[in-house]
């Protein structure tokens, strides 16, 4: 497992360098934001989870997925600008579940896209990833909010389509909140399918970054630890594109 125990960003750099995915506890990612704008608005920021509706384009028929999106253009030091409601789509080798057809979703409410969390999200991300790749200087960033629920003798699957890469170049999952959760593993794994890494985001805050180029990444369905009591987990995906 790769671990990240070092707010230094060379630290951070050079592991998604060298191994193409790294893992921020969460002590390490609010420092990093908190070098950014801050996270005051984080309480308003993880309530409007609550406020997600269903994902109705699973087509393994099932209603364990509420989401939002949106889309944003990054360029240089611009002030990041947030594009005009769009599909999400994923090609079927991408994502053989849920791929080949438009994907229209609920948008991200405005003041939480450009928030005081979101907007140090997009600062520490576009800092590192120009370390990373300084020949890129656009990037198409999509935004989604995911809560996936899990029920009473049913499984929640916060990656139905199973190890996948997402057809981008980088993705930020970053885990808002667990709530009587159980499971919930992250894989990653090489293009040949062989297992680089594991960690469990479970604490808020706690972060994953992905080299979508180079590595496959999956999660392991949810249970409720308590049966008779509302279990979900919320995680934010930010993934960039060169353009």
């Amino acid at each position: 497992m790769t671990l990240i125990t070092s707010v230094g960003t060379y630290d951070l750099e050079a592991t998604l360098q060298h191994a193409h995915f790294a893992f921020v506890g969460a002590d390490d990612t609010r420092a990093l934001l908190n070098a950014a704008h801050g996270i005051a608005d984080w309480s308003a920021f993880a309530a409007s989870w609550d406020d997600l509706p269903e994902d109705t384009f699973m087509a393994d028929g099932g209603r364990y997925r509420q989401r939002r999106h949106a889309a944003f253009s990054v360029s240089g030091n611009a002030p990041v600008v947030r594009k005009p409601a769009q599909p999400h789509y994923q090609s079927t080798d991408r994502n053989p579940l849920n791929g080949g057809i438009e994907r229209w979703f609920e948008p991200v409410l405005p003041e939480i896209a450009l928030g005081k969390t979101m907007s140090s999200i997009f600062t520490f991300c576009r800092q590192t990833l120009a370390r990373i790749r300084p020949d890129v200087a656009d990037w198409h960033v999509e935004m989604h909010q995911f809560r996936i629920l899990a029920q009473q003798g049913t499984a929640g699957k916060p990656t139905p389509e199973g190890m996948h890469r997402d057809g981008v170049d980088f993705v930020l999952v970053l885990l808002v909140n667990r709530t009587n959760v159980a499971r919930g593993t992250t894989t990653i794994s090489d293009l040949e399918k062989n297992i680089l890494g594991e960690f469990t985001l479970s604490t808020p805050l706690d972060a994953a970054i992905v080299d979508d180029r180079y590595v496959y990444h999956g999660v392991t369905a949810i249970e409720a630890e308590l049966a008779d009591a509302e279990a979900h987990r919320d995680v934010l995906v930010v993934t960039w594109k060169a353009e």
